[in-house]
C-alpha cells in the first residue's frame, strides 16, 4: 500500500443549512438471485465459517447478466417516487452514486433520468470515491436544495459490484453483492431538519483499487490475461483506515453539529464488513443496535449499502420526526466521510 503523507480534511460547522429539507421517500432494488455462502464454496477454496467469521456474510444477490446498474436504479427508484408522491417529471436533479456505471461514457445518471422520464432534472454522477460516493452525492444534493430553482432532488446509490470482483479469489470473491438504492428529498417547512453538519477526509491508498480501464493503463488483452481489470484489495489497510477513520469522522460531524453522541438515534454506515460495523460501534461506545445492519443478507453493496440500512429503517417506522442521525462510509482512495442530520 502507498500512502500519501498529506491529508485532507473537510468540516462544515453549525446548526443547519438555511434551507431545510427532508427525506420524502425512500426505496431499495434487490436482485432477485441470492447467492449464499455454500454456493460460493463449490468454486473457492473458503468455507462458510471462515467467510461468516471474518465478514459477518451469509448471502448477497447476484444481477442478471443482462441487466446493468442503470437497471437497479429505475427500479429502486419508483418505490422511492411512489413513497413520496411525487412525479418523475417534478424532479429537479438526478443523482447517481456508483463506481459500476453502465459504460464509462454516457452518464449513468442520464440514462436513468430517460428512462425515468424526469425530462427537466439535472443530471450528475458521483463515481470515484466507490463505497463513499453515496456520502458525497447527499452533500451535493443537500446543497442544490439550497438554490430557489430546485426543490426536489433524487438521490440514487447503487453498485453491481460482483461484476469487479474475480470469481476465482477467495478474498474479493466473497465480499461483495449487487444492490440499488433511492433517496428523495425535498425542501421542508421544519426548521432545523435536513444536514447539520458534516466532516470529510481523505488520504491517498492504492490499497483498493481497479488497476486497468484508465488513461494511465488501458484495458486491453494484456490486462485482461493480468485480471488487471479486477478489483484488488488489501484487507488489512481496509479494517485499519476503516476502523480508525470512521469512528473519527462520526465523533467530528456529530460534534459539529452539537449533537452528542449518544442522542444519535440511527447510525447508518457503509455495509462493508459486519466486523467493521461492530468495532466502529464500539469504539463510539454506542449500542449496536442502533446501526441496522444488512451486510449479514446482501453483502458489501458499496455506495448503496448505507441506503438500504436507511431504507429499512424508514419503512419499519423507526425513523421518527426530529431524529438525529448520522450517514458515514468510507471507499478507495481512500475516501470517507460523515453527515450528521436531523429528520423532518
Amino acid at each position: 500500500m502507498t500512502v500519501a503523507l498529506d491529508q485532507t480534511l473537510f468540516h462544515q460547522t453549525g446548526v443547519g443549512l438555511s434551507v431545510p429539507f427532508s427525506i420524502a421517500g425512500t426505496g431499495m432494488h434487490l436482485p432477485p438471485e441470492v447467492v449464499t455462502n455454500q454456493q460460493l464454496t463449490r468454486t473457492l477454496d473458503t468455507s462458510d465459517e471462515w467467510i461468516t467469521s471474518r465478514t459477518g456474510i451469509r448471502e448477497r444477490r447476484r444481477l442478471a447478466p443482462h441487466l446493468a446498474t442503470s437497471d437497479m436504479c429505475v427500479a429502486a427508484a419508483h418505490p422511492a417516487l411512489d413513497a413520496a408522491g411525487i412525479e418523475p417529471t417534478r424532479l429537479d436533479a438526478v443523482i447517481v452514486a456508483t463506481y459500476t456505471w453502465d459504460q464509462p461514457i454516457v452518464s449513468t445518471a442520464l440514462i436513468v433520468k430517460d428512462a425515468l422520464g424526469a425530462h427537466r432534472a439535472l443530471a450528475l454522477d458521483v463515481t470515484q470515491a466507490a463505497c463513499a460516493s453515496g456520502i458525497q452525492a447527499m452533500l451535493i444534493a443537500a446543497h442544490l436544495l439550497q438554490n430557489p430553482s430546485i426543490t426536489t432532488v433524487l438521490l440514487l446509490a447503487a453498485d453491481c459490484a460482483s461484476r469487479l470482483a474475480d470469481p476465482t479469489d477467495r478474498t474479493t470473491g466473497v465480499f461483495f453483492g449487487d444492490a440499488a438504492a433511492a433517496v428523495v428529498l425535498s425542501r421542508s417547512e421544519t426548521p432545523g431538519a435536513g444536514l447539520l453538519s458534516y466532516s470529510l477526509g481523505s488520504q491517498l491508498s492504492y490499497g483498493v483499487q481497479v488497476p486497468a480501464g484508465g488513461s494511465r493503463l488501458p484495458a486491453g488483452t494484456a490486462t485482461v490475461a493480468a485480471g488487471e481489470h479486477y478489483l484488488s484489495m488489501d484487507g488489512r489497510a481496509v479494517w485499519n483506515t476503516a476502523t480508525t477513520r470512521l469512528p473519527e469522522s462520526i465523533t467530528s460531524a456529530a460534534h459539529r453539529a452539537g449533537v452528542p453522541i449518544d442522542q444519535v438515534r440511527h447510525f447508518f454506515l457503509h455495509q462493508a464488513n459486519l466486523n467493521i460495523l461492530t468495532e466502529t460501534m464500539a469504539a463510539l461506545d454506542v449500542p449496536p443496535e442502533r446501526a441496522p445492519v444488512t451486510v449479514d443478507r446482501l453483502g458489501n453493496t458499496g455506495s448503496a449499502g448505507l441506503f438500504t440500512a436507511l431504507h429499512t429503517t424508514a419503512t419499519a417506522g423507526a425513523l421518527r420526526p426530529g431524529d438525529a442521525y448520522v450517514l458515514a462510509g468510507i471507499g478507495a482512495g481512500f475516501q470517507w466521510g460523515s453527515l450528521c442530520m436531523r429528520h423532518a
